[in-house]
Order: C-alpha cells, then sequence, then structure tokens
C-alpha cells in the first residue's frame, strides 16, 4: 500500500468512509488491498464530463462509470435544467439505452435521480437505438434526453450522452455550461436519490410507430422496391439495438428477403461474437459477409449497438464482397437521394445538404452538380444538427452524413441515424437493380462523373500525460512550421480553425473561415488533395484524414487509377513522416 499514490488512497478512502453501498465499499477495499493498478486508474481523478456527455469503463471508483457517477452527472444536469427552464412544470426527460452490461441499470438510475428532482421522466420500456431517442424527445416535447450508450467502444465500457430539446447532442453554451454544473457535484451526498416512482412513465410501443411512420415518409422509389422486393440483404445488428428496429423498418419499405444473422442477433453487451462492434472494422462483419456468401446476397449491411452507424458490403464485378468506406456510402446515399428528388420534380431552390469538414469533398461535387447549397460543419453530428435547426422553417435539410459511417435523411431526428440509413441504402440498391446494375456500378459511375475520390483516415496514439503533450505539440509545430509542399505537390492554402483563417500560399490573402474556433488543421495540395489534421476529442490520438482524386475515364481503368491514389496516400504519409 505504501506505493499507492497518497491522493489516490485519499480518494479511495472517502468512498470506504461515505454514504456508499456495502458491496461498493468491498469491491474498494479489494482494490486497496489487492491491485493498486486498478485502483490507480479507479481513483486518480474524476470521469470527465465532456461536451458529449460520459463515456469510461465500468466499475466503481471517482473515474469509472457506476451507479455514483451516473448519478452526479444526472444531478448536476438536472440543475442546468431548472436554470434554463424555470418557466416549465414539470421539465420532461426521455431516457433509452443500448445492449451493453449495465445500461438498463444506469438508465434506470439516471431516470430515478430525474425522477428526484420532479422531473417527469419517460423511459423507454427496453432498449432503442439513438435515433429513436432523438426523435422522442421533439415528439413527447422532451426539454432534453439521455442516451445510455459507449457506441462502438469495447465491452468494458458504457456511455452517456446528453441531449438537448431539439433531439441533438448539446453543442455551445450548453455543453460547456453542463459540464460547470457537473463539476459543481463533488459528493453523492448532494445527489438526490429519493425517486418518486410516479413521475418515471414507461414508453415504448406509441414512440416506435411514430417513429417507423416518418422513416416510411422518406421513400422516394416505392416502385423499384416493389419489383425488386426481393433482392436478398444480409443484415447484422452486432448484438446491439438496431435488432428492434431494422428488420421492421426494411419489412415496411417492402422487402421481402431480409437475413437478420441469428448469431449475432441476442442483445448481449459482451458482444461475444466480435472483437469490437464496430462496422467500420473489417473483423465486425466478417460473420455476415460469410452469410451473404452462401447466401448469394445482394447486400450486406451492419450497425453499432446503439444504431446510429451503418457499415455495408457490396458486390464487386467478380461476386466478392468489398467493404465501403464511410465516405463511398455516403456518396451512394447522396448522389441517389438528389438524382430522385430531382426525378420527383421536389427541388424549390432552398434545398441543402451538410456534410462534416473532413468528409470527402465529392459530397460537394454532387450537390454542385444539382445546384444545391451544401454546408461544411466541425466534426460531429451535432453541429450537422445545429444547421437545422437554424435553417428550420427557412430552407429544407434533405441529407446530411460524416466519414465514420453517419447519415442523417429528413430532419425529424437530429443525430445520425442507421435506421433511416438502412432503409434508404437498400431503396437506392434495389433502386439500381431496378437498372440492371450493382450498387458497386453506381459508384463507378459517379467517379466517372465527379472523379475518383479515395480517403484514408490514419490515428496515431499517444498515450498518457506526455502523449498529450506531445500531441498538442505536434499541432503548434504544424502552425508555426506549415510544409510548403508535401510528397513533392505544392500546398496551395492552409485552413486553420483554430484561428479561424485560410491563408492562400501563393497570393498571402487571408480569408475568414465561419465556423466554431477548433483545434484542426487542413492542407489544401496543388492536385486538390486535401489533409487534415485533429486531437481526438475522446481518445488519446491525433487524426489524418487523406483525401486524394483522380479522373475516371473507363471503367475498366478502376483498379489502376484505385492503385495509384492508394501510393499517393502512402507517398504523403511518407512525406509527412507518420511512418
Amino acid at each position: 500500500m505504501e506505493n499507492i499514490d497518497q491522493n489516490v488512497l485519499k480518494r479511495a478512502q472517502a468512498w470506504l468512509d461515505g454514504n456508499f453501498d456495502e458491496e461498493t465499499k468491498a469491491q474498494v477495499k479489494k482494490l486497496v488491498m489487492e491491485d493498486p493498478v486498478t485502483l490507480t486508474d479507479a481513483f486518480y481523478r474524476d470521469l470527465e464530463f465532456g461536451t458529449g456527455g460520459l463515456r469510461g469503463i465500468m466499475g466503481v471508483g471517482t473515474n469509472r462509470m457506476n451507479k455514483y457517477t451516473v448519478g452526479m452527472a444526472t444531478q448536476g444536469l438536472a440543475n442546468y435544467l431548472k436554470k434554463m427552464f424555470p418557466e416549465i412544470a414539470p421539465i420532461s426527460m426521455a431516457i433509452s439505452h443500448d445492449s451493453r452490461n449495465n445500461s438498463r441499470y444506469f438508465a434506470q438510475i439516471s431516470a430515478e435521480v430525474l425522477a428526484a428532482n420532479g422531473f417527469k421522466v419517460f423511459l423507454f420500456d427496453d432498449l432503442r437505438p439513438t435515433p429513436e431517442l432523438s426523435f422522442a424527445i421533439r415528439y413527447l416535447g422532451c426539454q432534453s434526453g439521455i442516451m445510455l450508450t459507449a457506441s462502438h467502444n469495447p465491452k468494458e465500457y458504457n456511455g452517456y450522452k446528453a441531449y438537448w430539446d431539439d433531439g441533438a447532442q448539446m453543442i455551445a453554451p450548453h455543453d460547456k455550461n453542463v459540464i460547470k454544473e457537473v463539476q459543481k457535484i463533488t459528493s453523492v451526498d448532494q445527489v438526490k436519490w429519493r425517486s418518486n416512482p410516479e413521475l418515471i412513465i414507461p414508453i415504448g410501443k406509441e414512440i416506435d410507430e411514430a417513429y417507423l411512420g416518418q422513416v416510411l415518409t422518406l421513400r422516394l422509389s416505392p416502385e423499384s422496391i416493389a419489383r425488386q422486393k426481393d433482392l436478398k440483404i444480409v443484415y447484422t445488428p452486432l448484438h446491439g439495438t438496431g435488432r428492434t428496429m431494422i428488420p421492421e423498418i426494411l419489412k415496411r419499405f417492402g422487402f421481402t428477403n431480409v437475413i437478420v444473422v441469428e448469431e449475432q442477433a441476442s442483445a448481449d453487451g459482451n458482444f461475444p461474437t466480435v472483437h469490437s462492434p464496430n462496422p467500420e472494422e473489417h473483423e465486425a462483419l466478417n460473420m455476415a459477409i460469410q452469410r451473404a456468401e452462401k447466401e448469394d446476397a445482394d447486400l450486406v449491411m451492419a450497425t453499432d449497438p446503439d444504431a446510429d452507424r451503418v457499415g455495408i458490403a457490396v458486390k464487386d464485378p467478380s461476386g466478392k464482397f468489398i467493404l465501403l468506406n464511410g465516405n463511398q456510402t455516403a456518396a451512394l446515399l447522396f448522389y441517389y437521394i438528389l438524382n430522385r428528388w430531382k426525378e420527383l420534380g421536389r427541388y424549390s431552390g432552398k434545398e441543402y445538404i451538410i456534410k462534416t469538414i473532413v468528409t470527402t469533398e465529392l459530397l460537394r461535387d454532387i450537390a454542385q452538380s444539382f445546384s444545391l447549397e451544401y454546408i461544411d460543419v466541425l466534426t460531429g453530428f451535432k453541429y450537422i444538427a445545429d444547421i437545422i435547426r437554424q435553417q428550420e422553417g427557412l430552407k429544407t435539410f434533405i441529407v446530411g452524413g460524416e466519414e465514420s459511417y453517419g447519415y442523417l435523411v429528413g430532419d425529424f431526428v437530429r443525430d445520425k441515424d442507421a435506421v433511416s440509413a438502412c432503409a434508404m441504402i437498400a431503396e437506392t440498391a434495389a433502386w439500381v437493380a431496378d437498372q440492371g446494375k450493382t450498387l458497386f456500378d453506381l459508384l463507378i459511375e459517379i467517379y466517372m462523373t465527379y472523379s475518383f475520390y479515395k480517403e484514408s483516415l490514419l490515428s496515431v496514439t499517444k498515450k498518457g500525460k506526455a502523449g498529450a503533450e506531445e500531441i498538442q505539440q505536434m499541432m503548434v509545430n504544424y502552425r508555426k512550421h506549415p510544409m510548403k509542399s508535401i510528397n513533392n505537390i505544392k500546398v496551395t492554402a492552409i485552413k486553420d480553425y483554430l484561428t479561424l483563417e485560410e491563408k492562400n500560399l501563393e497570393t498571402g490573402t487571408t480569408t475568414p473561415i465561419l465556423l466554431p474556433a477548433s483545434n484542426v488543421l487542413q492542407f489544401i495540395l496543388e492536385d486538390g488533395s486535401v489533409i487534415s489534421v485533429r486531437p481526438s476529442g475522446t481518445e488519446p490520438k491525433i487524426k489524418y484524414y487523406f483525401g486524394v482524386r483522380e479522373p475516371l475515364k473507363e471503367k475498366g481503368d478502376f483498379d489502376r487509377i484505385n492503385s495509384y491514389l492508394d501510393d499517393k496516400i502512402v507517398g504523403i504519409i511518407l512525406a509527412m513522416k507518420l511512418r
């Protein structure tokens, strides 16, 4: 025990002496006596309530997701909401949760603390996707909402996302103001634990029907679906909430040949069939692809545990299933929707699309080809939702997306929505099948029309306090000593989202960037390549986004241009000394 930091021991002792349940105290005592490493990690700091809420490993301690840290965060949120909505009584909240271990328990704890504060709480009767929680907040007229999820993190993690009255995750000033209120809760004795069960109202089927009804309004090609209803779709929820909504919405859209991967259909927070329930990773889709190969399916779709992101696999010309990245799926989805809107005569001149600054510029080109306004926002779907809120009643939002597999069609949800995305991706597949083509064929046609855009992401991990300092110094160095060329290609402009200036290196002129400040740099190269650099907001990483492009004149050139662009990205990485 003598090797344990005294501050850690002091914090642990406060739990042993305080108003904590006996099981918690026993676990703390065991860590003190037997496991100083875990004890230190569990107590060396408070679990940070960031701009997106809480996320951390589950267990006892101030730096863990548990009953007490969740209760304290909820009390801080409640205190802020009382300040912001003094004229509303009772303030109402909606709460949902995913399939993770303890998610239901944490949802119940959150509901009880809110009810103890006099809030009316609409608590889903079972797990539901994040987008349905977002929908429910607006549908029920709530002032806020909570989603218990750690998205695609490993099974040891859980998390807590806080939402505002528009169904979107909080942005300034609310995000930082909530953090301040949470930080004021320094003891479990400040939390109102004595609940009022009468204020907790179970919800379920009514919200399901309202939400699914809204998704159904997105259909653009019911005739194509009717002709292609037997399109063979393999879907896996990766043990998450997608199982509650996605097979049902595909059925309601008219698809009759949906194969759910049963081994991954159970709501299991241990995620027993995958290393990580992340649809960005090939391994997570292995079981679904194997099933698709066996069934000779047309499309594979996989959603993460809270069903806000979707990854897909499609057949290439040889019949082999290949994973598409988030930019490619977005290109297919955007092109299809914008094309169909034009064919259906829906444009009035007030429509727009949104993408994030690190998402492919191909979406910009597609939007411009339909004479549509496109809007760039910072990384994070809450910024897409903020634009929708600003433009409500003035302009019509059609579709938005980000490279990390998140998409939103329509504005009745204010977060990324894999339920509607899966339905619309399947409809896109039916539309192209109706023309005797595949999704891969459509992707090639898009590249031939606009240029072959290829993107890649490289995350460099720098752990610990020293790592965090190194990442910050790297950003300082990029600003102090900007590169004049990368991979022998001239840098023509630098966008600095911290100073909110874009500098043209050829003319020396600067242009203001009309976005909130963020620690992001973008290097624009002479050949149209874009390199974005930003520290991760949730992990000890610095992220590099590479976007390159080259004209594709013939279908037969695909493999050659694909290899050429791969080599160009590798050249940029080597030139930047990232390997």
